[in-house]
């Protein structure tokens, strides 16, 4: 009597990392949408009001500038006054640069993975074609906004067979040195994105507040003050 193939403790864990990731994402989704849902009921009570801070605000700014202008012409015409010399260094943030051997690898890592995940291969079987536009989808992202490592790990997790992809024709010159963590990566991503949305301000009210709705009203009053005010600055400055 033969015996059945048990699945390897490899197989064990990527199963168990992907239920986890699953029920993370679920739960970040729930967060967001509570968030979403309790956003639109604020805005459906207060939207007038932050119209109107809005466009105060957009016009308190116009009097500023306008101002800044008429000092600077009145300055100008004052028998003191030179031009500023030199080129004024306007600050940026700082981009991400990887170097150019980076690039190259991520090229061809990114373009070897294409080759053999793209759904084109998969035509003849439905199930395989939705797995690998799937996979070919996560695979263009992490390549244009991802970093090195992460690529590295994603096409680990493609040639090591833990997709739900048949590759039987990889050609063997492809070589993954690279530990599949990528499961393991995701994993943490999606446990970070769930503190984010956990500490959103709307989510502690609507967790913490005995009755969120009373958030409202100090909404309304925040801005029925802010507009007062504007409606002061801008007033003096017309």
């Amino acid at each position: 009597m033969s015996k059945e193939k048990l699945p390897s403790t490899g197989q064990v864990d990527q199963q168990k990392l992907r239920e986890q990731i699953q029920a993370f994402q679920d739960e970040l989704e729930e967060i967001q949408k509570e968030i979403q849902t309790f956003r639109a009921l604020l805005y459906s009570h207060i939207s007038d009001l932050i119209v109107e801070e809005q466009e105060l605000f957009t016009l308190y700014n116009q009097i500023k500038k306008a101002k800044k202008a008429k000092r600077l012409e009145q300055k100008k015409r004052g028998k003191n006054y030179k031009e500023p010399k030199g080129v004024q260094i306007i600050s940026e943030k700082k981009k991400i640069v990887i170097s150019s051997e980076q690039q190259k690898e991520k090229k061809r890592l990114y373009r070897e993975a294409i080759l053999h995940i793209h759904p084109d291969k998969f035509s003849m079987n439905e199930k395989d074609t939705i797995i690998a536009t799937e996979i070919t989808s996560r695979l263009i992202e992490i390549y244009k906004t991802g970093n090195l490592e992460t690529l590295q790990a994603y096409h680990a997790h493609i040639f090591k067979g833990n997709t739900d992809i048949n590759l039987d024709d990889v050609d063997s010159k492809i070589k993954v040195s690279t530990k599949d963590n990528y499961l393991q990566q995701e994993k943490e991503r999606i446990e970070k994105a769930i503190l984010i949305a956990k500490n959103h301000q709307l989510y502690k009210v609507i967790t913490e507040y005995e009755d969120p709705l009373t958030f409202m009203y100090e909404l309304k009053d925040y801005y029925e003050d802010r507009i007062l005010k504007l409606k002061k600055r801008t007033r003096k400055g017309l």
